[in-house]
């Protein structure tokens, strides 16, 4: 490979891992507690947070104008209040003032409900990008910042209620294993990492989860109860109930559901809510009903996968499902003998999605057309994680304190900083100026380590920063390959650039013969492994691919700097060799 290529290589790389290290940075060097504490709490809370300081900015806000007071607000207080009434005046193209008075704030919106929706707005997408941040960065294993545990219970005896009959060993043992399964499936969808989830007793399952104790990640994974299911819309008695509730807004009890008219609702149908996702992604109720088919038509289980799509035609977003054989004979049934009519998707009692028949569909692949980009993506979501075998209930649910915490990451990066110092000396008094090299190539390598363990997700543990100083005192063996190969060429009167040439050239295979060999014990470990040797396997592994990297093109290239640029004639690399 040509310098050039080399150089833009190395590059391209520490680029690449700086982008995927950047919200770690943000996140634990730039980021205030107060505001990590409050991206960790639920949507709801921040739901709440939001509106409550919008109202409190607007009603100090409203208290400083009613007196008249024409000194400017704190820029700090009303921070969100400010950048809100500057793109007021912006859209109606008026000329800021020159101080932010109470009074030229309240210009900049038209009436009192667009100001509290403006800086409501600002403060949830502050807590949201936060809460984002918190996500892409690095997260600390259990060892290291504890995470939270939770005991879930199988309800296996509403299963065989639904079943109508009581389960035998083996299909509550099926059961159970499916939901483990789903809820694994789950963690892998939401990014999480190194979870502990296990069968406890007959039917209940334990579930840690690394990183700080976010109750989020909880409602993330349950879901609900997970009882996701298609039932059949009566059009008709619905659109009865709508016209029934404009001269009845008081018609349908909120709680049970109940409509005061029976007439309205035909034996064997219910009324359900609608619901769509608000700006905070939470469910939100549309004031929408509907007259669903008390039986469900098709049961969510029969999902195998879904994804979302864009129509080769319209390029409107759809979203696709595929269902098993059981379920595809099932739903080419039921779409046959209701085309045009209505079916909705189901979640708990909740109307997520409703769409018209349009054609029986008898091979199980179906497509789902007339929503958002978003609106496809939540119900591919939804299709995909949200139906459950056996409704499961929270039983308990804690906060785990790290067992080793602050200490432990203090002790390990004392342990890599002094490996590096030991490495770097050792290096230096052997190798001379290559030996400054060496180690500078190791700095980079575990820059790219970190990068590389952010970027795919993966949790540092303390086995994993165990792999990390290991991988400091072996990676430099590459190395040490290479420059006593370069010494031999030295030996033998070739030039500093042909000494180089050849001492990389006839060492590659000695350096990757010995690291792949190391790589493919480590994948095994990995694969076989579970729990703190798997996170060492794997970060044992990450090391010794980016030391090749870093030995064989890192190195590389600041000796060719050294050739090129400060013209150096000759090779620091021994002390007997000149």
């Amino acid at each position: 490979m040509s310098k050039s290529r080399r150089f833009i290589l190395v590059l391209a790389v520490l680029a690449i891992a700086f982008a995927f290290l950047f919200p770690s940075l943000k996140w634990y060097l730039w980021t205030p507690k107060e505001d990590q504490a409050l991206a960790l709490v639920t949507r709801e809370q921040i739901r709440e947070y939001s509106r409550r300081m919008a109202l409190k900015n607007l009603a100090e806000l409203k208290k400083l104008a009613a007196v008249a007071d024409a000194k400017p607000v704190s820029s700090k207080d009303f921070a969100f209040v400010i950048k809100a009434s500057a793109q007021g005046y912006k859209d109606t193209r008026k000329s800021l003032p020159s101080a932010w008075t109470a009074q030229a704030l309240l210009v900049g919106f038209e009436d009192e409900k667009s100001a509290y929706d403006a800086v409501e707005n600002l403060y949830r997408k502050q807590v949201l990008s936060l809460k984002t941040l918190h996500g892409n960065a690095l997260q600390l294993g259990l060892d290291l910042s504890g995470g939270m545990s939770v005991v879930i219970q199988a309800d296996l005896k509403s299963l065989g209620e639904k079943k109508g009959h009581t389960l035998s060993i083996s299909e509550r043992a099926e059961a159970m294993k499916s939901a483990i399964d789903v809820l694994n499936n789950r963690i892998d969808t939401f990014g999480l990492s190194e979870p502990v989830i296990r069968q406890q007793g007959e039917d209940q399952i334990y579930v840690e989860i690394p990183g700080t104790a976010d109750p989020e990640r909880i409602n993330s994974i349950i879901m609900g109860k997970g009882a996701l299911a298609f039932h059949m819309v009566d059009d008709d008695a619905t659109a009865k109930l709508e016209s029934y509730l404009v001269q009845n807004p008081l018609g349908v009890d909120d709680k049970t559901l109940k409509c005061a008219d029976p007439n309205i609702v035909p034996a064997g149908y219910a009324i359900r809510k609608f619901y769509k996702k608000d700006s905070y992604g939470l469910d939100e109720f549309t004031g929408r009903y509907m007259i669903l088919n008390a039986t469900a038509g098709l049961d969510g289980t029969h999902v195998q996968s879904a994804q979302t799509s864009s129509d080769s035609i319209t390029g409107q977003p759809e979203t696709n499902f595929v269902l098993d054989k059981e379920g595809g004979v099932i739903f080419g049934k039921l779409t046959e003998a209701n085309v045009g009519k209505t079916m909705a998707v189901v979640l708990d009692d909740r109307v997520k999605a409703g769409a018209r028949i349009q054609e029986a569909i008898p091979n199980g692949q179906v497509r789902m057309t007339g929503f958002a980009q978003e609106e496809a993506q939540n119900l591919a979501l939804l299709l995909r994680t949200a139906s459950l075998p056996v409704e499961l209930i929270v039983q308990n649910q804690q906060a785990i304190g790290a067992s080793l915490g602050d200490d432990a990451i203090a002790q390990g990066k004392n342990a890599i900083i002094f490996g590096l110092l030991g490495v770097f000396l050792f290096m230096f008094l052997y190798y001379k100026g290559a030996g400054f090299n060496a180690t500078l190539a190791q700095v980079l390598n575990l820059y790219i380590m970190i990068g590389i363990l952010t970027a795919f997700k993966l949790t540092l543990t303390l086995s994993s920063i165990a792999g990390f100083v290991l991988t400091v005192g072996m990676a430099v063996d590459a190395n040490v390959v290479i420059f006593e190969r370069i010494k031999e060429e030295l030996r033998a009167g070739k030039s500093r650039k042909a000494s180089l040439d050849a001492g990389f050239h006839r060492a590659f295979w000695a350096v990757m013969d010995s690291n792949i060999t190391t790589i493919i014990a480590a994948l095994f470990l990995a694969q076989l492994g579970k729990g703190s040797i798997q996170g060492f396997a794997i970060s044992l592994a990450i090391g010794n691919i980016t030391s090749l990297f870093t030995a064989l093109f890192v190195s590389r290239l600041l000796f060719d700097f050294e050739t090129d640029v400060l013209k150096l004639q000759h090779v620091s690399i021994s002390w007997r060799v000149k």
